[in-house]
Order: C-alpha cells, then sequence, then structure tokens
C-alpha cells in the first residue's frame, strides 16, 4: 500500500529562492520515519491542465534537492508567510480552485482582526495590551496621554520590521527608537509628540499600523526580552502545549526577533533571573499555558482547522502575563538554540503526525 503524501506550500522568494529549506528538509526526513511522503511546493508550480505540480523533493541518501512531477496531494500544510506580491493572489486562487483538498491549517487575518476576536473572548481579554488601529496622529497623542510607553507595530508586520518603541518623556518629548522596515535598528532620537507621525508617515501609517499599550520588558542590562510559546496538535488531534523559550533582544534593540539578532535561553532559566519565589514561576508558566489553549481554540473556531500556533508573551515584572501577538506560521529554532533537542524535534514531527491522523479520520 502506498504512503500518504503531504504536499508542503511555500512561497518564493526573490529569484524564486524558499527561505525554509532547511525546515523543509528536516520535515521530509521525519516523514521517511512517520511512512509520510514530504513534498514541497508553491502555487507558481502548478500544471492545472494536469492537475498535477512540479514537486521539490530531498534525496536523503545524496544530499541533494531535485525536482520532479507529481499529482495534487490530498493532504497540504500551508507555510505560505504574507507577501505584498502577486504569489499572494495565487495562493488564494490555489485555495479557491481546490477546496477538496484536506488542509491541515487554514489561513487567518492580519493582527488587527485577530485582537478584536481574541478581545471579545472574556478569558482571553484580560491578558491583551490596550490596542487601537492608526487612523491620524491625534490617535497617537491621545494614546501616550494614557500610556507612558507605547508601540507602533505593522499589522501585517514580520520579524521585528518597522516597529516603534515610543517612550513618553517631559515637556511634550518623547524618546523614539526601533527598527525600519529593512530590520535594521534606528538610532534612539528625541522628538516632540506632533513630529512623530510626519517623521514617520512615509511608512503608510494610516489603517496599517497599530498603536499598542508598551509593557516594561527591560532586564535589567537594558536589553528586552519576552517567551515564544509553541502549542500544536498532536497525533490524536488534540492541542499540546510543544514547549516555550525566552528571547532576549540584541542592546539598543526594541525586539527580541532571533532574525533581529536575538538570543535563546530555556524558559525556567530566565524566569528564574527574574522571580525567586518557584511557586510564583510555576503559575506564571500554568497561565501561559492555558492562555494558549483558549487561544488557539478561539481562532480555530473563527477561521477553521488549524495545526500550530505560536505566543509571543511577556511577562511584567510583577509577574503578570501578557499576549502580545500570535504567528500561525511559527520557526522553531529557538528550541534548538536551547538545545531542547527533544522538544524541537516534537515541533518538527507533529505537523506530520497530525497530518496522518487527519488522513486516517477522512479514510
Amino acid at each position: 500500500m502506498s504512503h500518504p503524501t503531504l504536499g508542503v506550500m511555500a512561497l518564493y522568494m526573490n529569484q524564486k529562492k524558499l527561505e525554509e529549506l532547511n525546515y523543509f528538509r528536516r520535515l521530509i526526513s521525519f516523514g521517511k520515519k512517520l511512512n509520510l511522503n514530504v513534498i514541497i511546493f508553491t502555487p507558481e508550480d502548478v500544471l492545472p491542465e494536469k492537475n498535477q505540480i512540479t514537486a521539490l523533493q530531498y534525496d536523503i541518501k545524496k544530499a541533494k534537492w531535485f525536482s520532479s512531477i507529481k499529482p495534487i496531494p490530498d493532504l497540504i500544510y500551508d507555510r505560505c508567510r504574507f507577501q505584498q506580491t502577486y504569489r499572494f493572489a495565487l495562493l488564494r486562487k490555489f485555495r479557491t480552485n481546490y477546496p477538496q483538498i484536506t488542509y491541515i491549517n487554514h489561513p487567518m487575518a492580519h493582527k488587527w482582526p485577530v485582537h478584536q476576536l481574541l478581545y471579545k473572548n472574556r478569558t482571553i481579554r484580560p491578558f491583551l495590551p490596550e490596542t487601537i488601529k492608526y487612523k491620524q496622529a491625534s490617535d497617537l497623542i491621545s494614546f501616550l496621554q494614557n500610556h507612558s510607553l507605547v508601540y507602533l507595530k505593522p499589522s501585517n508586520g514580520t520579524g521585528g520590521r518597522g516597529i516603534l518603541s515610543i517612550r513618553r518623556l517631559t515637556d511634550g518629548l518623547c524618546l523614539v527608537q526601533g527598527r525600519d522596515l529593512f530590520r535594521k535598528i534606528i538610532t534612539p532620537r528625541k522628538m516632540k509628540i506632533e513630529q512623530i507621525s510626519i517623521r514617520f508617515n512615509s511608512w503608510g501609517l494610516k489603517d496599517r499600523y497599530l498603536i499598542q499599550q508598551g509593557i516594561p520588558l527591560a532586564l535589567p542590562d537594558g536589553r528586552v526580552h519576552d517567551y515564544r510559546l509553541l502549542i500544536q496538535k498532536n497525533d490524536i488531534g488534540q492541542w499540546e502545549v510543544t514547549g516555550c523559550a525566552g528571547r532576549v533582544g540584541p542592546a539598543r534593540s526594541i525586539t527580541s526577533n532571533l532574525h533581529g539578532g536575538g538570543m535563546a535561553l530555556p524558559m525556567m532559566k530566565l524566569l528564574h533571573s527574574r522571580f525567586s519565589s518557584t511557586a510564583k514561576i510555576n503559575e506564571i508558566k500554568e497561565t501561559m499555558e492555558q492562555l494558549s489553549h483558549e487561544v488557539v481554540i478561539q481562532l480555530e473556531n473563527q477561521y477553521g482547522r488549524l495545526c500550530e500556533m505560536a505566543l509571543d508573551i511577556a511577562v511584567s515584572p510583577s509577574g503578570r502575563v501578557w499576549l502580545l501577538e500570535v504567528n500561525p506560521k511559527p520557526a522553531r529554532e529557538v528550541f534548538r538554540l536551547i538545545k531542547e533537542t527533544e522538544t524541537y524535534e516534537k515541533a518538527i514531527r507533529r505537523p506530520l503526525e497530525y497530518a496522518l491522523w487527519l488522513h486516517k479520520q477522512e479514510k
């Protein structure tokens, strides 16, 4: 009997490159152990007249990538991250043309609709920083009157690009720092509140940016930190927390993203460096995990089947847990970096195990 095939759908970057080849190679290797064929493709690789695709595969023995023509798979794992290019339209077209396929995860909206959805849930609401949509300069000025620390972040941004931290000082001045649209660190500067929107107007703030209450994230050495929690469906289709790691940003950075130069630390090590009470640390950990279950259930009820979700979580100096944002297409390298090999391998394996479970249910 032939093994089922899982198609991992991605989007090309510039020059037809794929950004997650190392992850895809590991998926193929783990799939082989689970008797699951794993192939990689993009919506640009579809041959609609033949119901086939030009699939990218990996020969483990030869350690080489190669392409071949394959039927469009019945199972698909969507790893397509948002792009402001024609490729994202092709992704939507593919989903429209092939609704009969079993997708192990469905697309979600940008940060603002997701925030609004989560805010409706009374259990989740207390964990959300106050957030509004940027429509005009007066929105930011009013927000700064209520919060001494504010973040400006793009609704569809990833990897820390285009995020500003604005700290209210005295005499109408603010300290502005962050990362530009290319993720480069912006030198901190003092500006009048009224100047901020003018200075960054070229970023397209109106209707594309969110204004969010800032949570104190600085460690004693001044570097910011947060936690990345990964929750996934397991081999019987149930949500289970796979792991959680701490992230510490580089000096002068307002974000902790690993792509932006951040470093990873075991979650418990980072918590123990900040809180002396074991009971308090266990309470924080339990709160994070309970929150993650509430979040994925709420999101899945709205957007349809999901297989995994990463939560970016902040913990204030008092131990209060805050949900900064969610990521439906998470990387898992953070667990490799902190040498939690078992967790790292589980994070790779679980989407495959869930795909096999789904395949058996449909059979």
